[in-house]
């Protein structure tokens, strides 16, 4: 009875706790709004801003090499020749923290310029559009490989991408953007130099810009609303961006504003295509033609970002109209006379403010929560428990065979668990979804998670095989002695006697693994997830993006702890349990 008092009382506030978050949960989902709020909201035609005027004194405009002089009438288009991934529909890989261009709303929606436009241009087709989040980094590969028919994330054109997909004719140009501190010691790309910290998102353009233009070594984010909190928090000096994500996400009461543009590389902005569907990029030529033509084009600009446009540009093909956009500048020139908030006036904020204001968000947190609940939460313990059976059977059978007498069972053994100990688990799940999924396309249906978790337990079989193996040797020779004493054959002497005791001893190293693959679980998204596939991490990641808060990502982590922690309870109880017996 003591003994199950005292897990009685160890379990006791983790249930609580577990209780309490339920019912906010609860209260949090019957108390939301159905407007359309936040970051990723269109902000308008009122916002309406001026032609950037402290360019770089650098910048330039690339010639253009690569937009089409016409395109081909709708009605000739053959929708069923246009090698779609699933009949009548366009996949499209995209971004889901990058307002306002590629984002997902209050709404759960995946929306934003560049794919509310790419919806337009579907409806031309007679197509149905399916968005996917991924990640930037992987993206333009998982177009060339046929996971997506299109990537949708404001793509600058450039020669070395088009090595690897092909893009259609640009829908919106491109300015890069310099943002940092108000009265900090950077005020334009002069200042930029090799003691300055300056912030990118890894695999862009800005990337490439800041390496090879500027000859800078950056600092590397995975996505724009973590390079903006380390902005904000001062752990970077600057932050080079497409301008309309800047501008979509500086905010001046964070002291922060945007201190310089200058034009990017290419200058124009684009959906990617698979290199040998040119077919498919030929058909959103001619349904982004036709939504100029019709004032489509022109509306969702002036909703979503409302500037003038170069001289010398317009969207779509050469023989496409000029689009019909409203005085932008006569706009903008009324908004400056009304009052609005000066980024250098924001007051400083101590640490204890800006911690708050960031990670400890009741508004968001209870925004964030009912998702996190109703999707985030399942596909987490779907993704973990898939992947560590995978683990534990082929992990037990590893250990078996690197303790086997036969080097034809202990080598290939040992050589799994020093691959895939030593390779890093993003690169082996797009090496298993990117290289098997094509394949198996028809039996998954494109749904990222078999194949991830597949990856996640072969990477978890080389260490669960290694902390069997651990267990298993640590057993007695004098067990296996007395169990062959006794008439058992070596397999049954292993298999009952040996095994089950070996297993026992390394219990708790287990469960750390187990809780491992728990966190891994949001190495998926890299495949690409549907709103409604996301694991904690992105649902949290999403909201972080639209709320531009930090909030969600904590709330997330307490749902990781609220699974975690209560297993490694669970674990030292049966652990006890197993060595003392009952009491």
């Amino acid at each position: 009875m003591t003994l199950l008092s005292a897990a009685r009382r160890r379990w006791l506030p983790l249930l609580v706790v577990a209780v309490l978050v339920a019912l906010l949960a609860s209260c949090s989902a019957s108390s939301s709004s159905d407007d359309d709020t936040g970051l990723c909201a269109p902000p308008g035609v009122d916002s309406a801003s001026t032609a950037p005027t402290n360019l770089a004194s650098a910048a330039t405009q690339a010639p253009d090499r690569f937009t089409t002089q016409d395109v081909t009438p709708l009605d000739q288009i053959d929708v069923s020749a246009l090698n779609l991934i699933k009949p009548n529909t366009i996949v499209v890989g995209t971004l889901s923290d990058a307002p306002p261009s590629i984002c997902v709303n209050s709404k759960q929606q995946f929306t934003g310029m560049d794919n509310e436009m790419l919806r337009a241009i579907a409806d031309k087709l007679g197509l149905k559009v399916e968005f996917v989040g991924t990640e930037f980094s992987s993206l333009l590969a998982q177009v060339a490989s046929h996971r997506f028919d299109v990537g949708s994330s404001s793509i600058t054109t450039t020669d070395e991408r088009r090595q690897t997909v092909d893009f259609t004719n640009g829908y919106d140009f491109g300015y890069f953007a310099l943002a940092g501190p108000a009265n900090g010691k950077v005020r334009s790309f002069d200042d930029l130099n090799a003691g300055t910290r300056i912030g990118v998102v890894q695999g862009t353009v800005q990337d490439d810009y800041v390496v090879n233009t500027l000859h800078l070594t950056p600092v590397k984010f995975p996505d724009y609303a973590t390079a903006y909190a380390n902005l904000k928090s001062g752990q970077i000096d600057a932050w080079v961006a497409p301008s309309q994500q800047a501008e979509g996400t500086v905010q001046a009461s964070d002291g922060i504003e945007i201190l310089e543009n200058t034009f990017s590389i290419n200058n124009f902005t684009a959906w990617a295509v698979a290199k040998n569907n040119r077919a498919l990029a030929d058909a959103l030529n001619s349904g982004l033609d036709a939504i100029i033509a019709d004032g489509t084009w022109a509306r969702l600009y002036s909703d979503w970002a409302p500037r003038p446009l170069p001289d010398g540009w317009k969207p779509g093909s050469k023989s496409a109209p000029a689009p019909d956009l409203p005085d932008f500048e006569a706009i903008a020139q009324r908004n400056a006379d009304k009052p609005h908030e000066n980024a250098a006036d924001a007051a400083p904020k101590s640490t204890l403010t800006q911690l708050r204001e960031t990670f400890f968000s009741g508004e968001q947190f209870r925004k964030a929560l009912p998702e996190l609940f109703k999707t985030g939460l399942p596909n987490t313990l779907k993704i973990a428990v898939t992947s560590g059976i995978i683990g534990t059977v082929l992990g037990m059978l590893l250990a078996v065979a690197g303790i086997s007498r036969s080097r034809w069972l202990r080598w290939p053994a040992r050589v799994y668990t020093d691959i895939f100990r030593g390779l890093p688990a993003v690169v082996v799940i797009l090496m298993v979804g990117l290289g098997f999924g094509p394949i198996v396309k028809d039996i998954t249906g494109g749904n990222p998670f078999w194949l991830g978790s597949i990856a996640l337990g072969l990477l978890a079989a080389a260490y669960i095989g290694e902390i069997f193996r651990s267990g298993i040797q640590s057993v007695e020779s004098g067990q296996m002695e007395a169990a062959r004493a006794l008439g058992f054959s070596y397999r049954s002497s292993m298999s009952l006697v040996v095994v089950p005791q070996g297993v026992r001893r390394v219990l708790p190293a287990l469960m750390n693994q187990f809780i491992v693959l728990i966190k891994d679980s949001s190495l998926i998204y890299f495949l690409g997830l549907t709103l409604l596939q996301r694991d904690l991490f992105a649902v949290g990641k999403d909201f972080n993006a639209n709320g531009g808060n930090l909030t969600p990502l904590l709330a997330a982590g307490l749902l990781y702890l609220l699974m975690t922690v209560p297993l490694t309870h669970l674990v030292n109880y049966i652990d006890n349990r197993l060595r003392t017996g009952k009491a």
